[in-house]
């Protein structure tokens, strides 16, 4: 297996692609199609069945977590699935600029109200609205320090966001965001089917393979270890 790119930077092993090349040959070859670890994909795959099947179990919990206290407080249907979705390129994907990567990820299959709340919790995230009464996460002092400051283009983009009509779509996403992922409280992901059924546009060919823009996203999911 040749680890990507992006998951070695900075370490010796970016370096040592080569090493891994140099030993293949009869009955040696890199991994292409289903990894054996990992559950075997339906062939027409859903959003439930990466949740079950994909998803790292912490972040979709999370993700759930968020929804369910979305649901409870009564806000609209909108919003629960935004936070259903919110953080989904984290659970599958990668975690960096995860809001950004999250939205395309999404985007064909959802309206484009949450496409546009998902993108932008990842800035409105880092600054306090006292008129929902939602402030900086204590947990962000404790993963970031004290002393960490956005940079400039997290805080021209929460500027934009701010003045926007859907302002509220995101900042209720961060509102009931679960800082401290609670693995005790357990949601599973039927609870949401009915949301799902009626919010999430699933493709008949399953996603992944609808030929949409973002489908080899989900195709990467399916197949995280192919080497090309």
């Amino acid at each position: 297996m040749l680890t990507p790119a992006i998951c070695t930077m900075g370490e010796d092993s970016h370096r040592t692609q080569y090493d891994v090349l140099a030993t293949l040959g009869p009955g040696r070859h890199l991994m292409m199609g289903d990894d054996p670890r990992l559950p075997k994909m339906p062939d027409r795959p859903t959003l439930a069945d990466f949740f079950r099947h994909r998803f790292v179990p912490m972040v979709a919990n999370h993700l759930l977590q968020s929804a369910e206290l979305a649901r409870r407080a009564g806000l609209d249907e909108t919003v629960v699935m935004a936070c259903l979705l919110h953080d989904i390129a984290m659970a599958g994907l990668v975690t960096s600029d995860h809001g950004y990567w999250g939205a395309q990820l999404i985007e064909p299959y959802v309206g484009e109200e949450v496409g546009w709340a998902v993108r932008n919790h990842q800035v409105l995230r880092y600054f306090p609205d006292d008129s929902v009464g939602y402030r900086y996460p204590d947990a962000y002092v404790r993963y970031f320090g004290a002393d960490y400051r956005p940079p400039d283009h997290i805080r021209h983009a929460y500027d934009q966001a701010r003045g926007h009509r859907w302002y509220m779509t995101g900042r209720l996403i961060t509102l009931n965001d679960v800082y401290g992922f609670d693995p005790g409280a357990a949601v599973a992901i039927d609870a949401f089917e009915d949301l799902i059924g009626r919010r999430f546009r699933q493709p008949k060919e399953g996603l992944g393979f609808d030929n949409s823009p973002v489908a080899h996203m989900w195709r990467t999911m399916i197949w995280p270890r192919n080497s090309l």
